[in-house]
């Protein structure tokens, strides 16, 4: 047994802490891209957090904790009549927008979607400003919430280059607590010491393990995961700027800090500094609600629809060729129990694809999935990898999600090998990409209010330099119902 006395003496904070409070704090972001998307971004997440609202699966987790809480100046929820505080708003809003695995994407070691943070920077302002307006002085503006989404990405996405939580048995959406808690922080006035506080708390949380997404446990905790994250992180803010002490060595201390206890004493590797690269290259779910390493599977699948369809019973088997992600996390066999254990499963989707021709929401749902066909289809799916699909799956310069689908038949005969390397919400295809976004945004407005309301918040939304200028609660006004 050691006789060691331990030091008392606190040390400077790691510096991982730092250089993000440093960004947060002191950074500026020039980058006209980076703003457009964003803007862009602004919009898809918002559209898939009121598709979200149709189901009650998502919609019956909304609200006050306590029924006719009234909150002074309060956050709103879009497409709800919810007026709450902040730490509450913020879990609806990140529940509403990743409900339907429907969102942004990140691909690297790690994958997550880092749009899951404007639920917390989106209930914040929009309670930031309201305070501001009854105190006469200046709200907030989407550019504010705009900058935040930038910063909120680029942390998260830049943790995740070449640090792999998964591989560990760990959860993504500890690093939407870890980037909520330093942009919030920046929002309530918390200087750079407070950011780095913050910081500190949010990694001592430690980690939500990633049972509930990988089989045989998958299930809808995935689905609001996120929205508890990005919550935390407001609460963690919020803590801080009462006072509450920070512990500088969090990642670091020997025995107890978040490398030891979390992260089998590695420490965590860096690829670039922080600036605005992943919101620039950020990828959209854009054609297809299927967990993002199987886009372009769904993609390959419905360009073989018409070729299929009449010849379902002729089928001998289906190869899937794809990416070791893929592989590790969303192929698997035997019976899948509800829908967010369908919305994961690589096999599951590409059937659907292939025998409707398209792929919806609703399609995980029990009802849909009762066809016979959808799990005969799966049962004749060989999948493999491709080693060029895997290496260029992690390339900064291709970061490709690639897939393959080619049906072959009983009497020898084959359809044509289908690959699709780069799905359209990806970077490559932005051009293509933006019409598709637009028109799904639009979509999703008009299940939540009438057309002359989804008129004047489309067109406020595409015009940038007038979207930007807007206070937020203003735009929030517009969006509730």
């Amino acid at each position: 047994m050691s006789n060691t006395v331990a030091s008392n003496i606190r040390p400077d904070p790691d510096p991982e802490l730092v250089a993000i409070a440093d960004y947060v704090a002191n950074a500026s972001i020039d980058s006209v891209e980076a703003y457009d998307t964003a803007r862009n971004c602004l919009m898809d997440t918002l559209g898939c957090g009121l598709l979200a609202l149709r189901f009650p699966e998502c919609s019956k987790h909304l609200g006050p904790l306590v029924p006719g809480t009234t909150v002074p100046n309060g956050a709103r929820v879009p497409g709800t009549p919810f007026v709450l505080d902040p730490v509450k708003a913020a879990w609806d809003i990140g529940a509403m927008i990743r409900w339907l695995d429907f969102n942004d994407t990140w691909l690297a070691a790690e994958w997550g979607h880092p749009s899951d943070n404007l639920g917390g920077i989106l209930a914040v302002a929009d309670w930031l400003s309201r305070e501001a307006v009854a105190a006469r002085r200046e709200p907030m503006t989407v550019r504010d919430v705009l900058t935040a989404m930038v910063k909120a990405h680029e942390i998260q996405g830049c943790l995740a280059l070449e640090n792999s939580f998964n591989r560990i048995g760990l959860d993504h959406v500890l690093l939407v607590r870890v980037a909520t808690t330093a942009v919030v922080t920046s929002m309530l006035g918390g200087d750079r010491g407070q950011i780095v506080d913050a910081l500190s708390h949010a990694w001592i949380d430690g980690s939500a393990l990633r049972t509930y997404r990988q089989a045989p446990n998958a299930g809808p905790r995935k689905s609001w995961a996120a929205g508890d994250a990005t919550s935390r992180g407001v609460r963690l803010a919020m803590l801080v700027m009462k006072g509450e002490i920070g512990y500088p060595s969090a990642l670091s201390a020997p025995t107890w800090g978040f490398y030891d206890a979390c992260f089998k004493g590695r420490k965590f590797a860096f690829q670039r500094e922080y600036g605005s690269y992943v919101m620039e290259h950020i990828l959209f779910k854009l054609a297809y609600p299927a967990e993002f390493h199987a886009q372009t599977a769904v993609e390959a699948a419905v360009a073989l629809h018409g070729e299929v369809l009449g010849r379902l019973d002729d089928i001998d088997r289906i190869e899937l060729t794809t990416h070791e992600s893929a592989i590790r996390i969303i192929s698997k066999e035997g019976r899948l129990d509800n829908p967010a254990d369908r919305d994961h499963c690589l096999q599951y989707m590409t059937a659907v694809a292939l025998l409707r021709g398209n792929l919806e929401a609703e399609d995980y749902e029990d009802d849909a999935a009762a066809d016979p066909r959808i799990d005969a289809l799966r049962e004749k799916m060989v999948v493999t990898e491709d080693e060029r699909y895997s290496r260029e799956y992690h390339d900064p310069e291709k970061r490709s999600i690639a897939n393959a689908v080619q049906v072959f038949f009983r009497d020898g005969t084959s359809t044509e090998k289908v690959a699709v390397e780069y799905p359209i919400g990806h970077r490559r295809r932005r051009e293509e990409g933006i019409p598709v976004l637009e028109k799904k945004f639009e979509h999703a407005l008009a299940t939540r209010f009438p057309r002359r309301r989804v008129r004047q918040i489309f067109d406020l939304c595409r015009d940038g330099v007038r979207l930007e200028a807007t206070p937020v609660h203003e735009f929030m006004d517009m969006l509730v119902i």
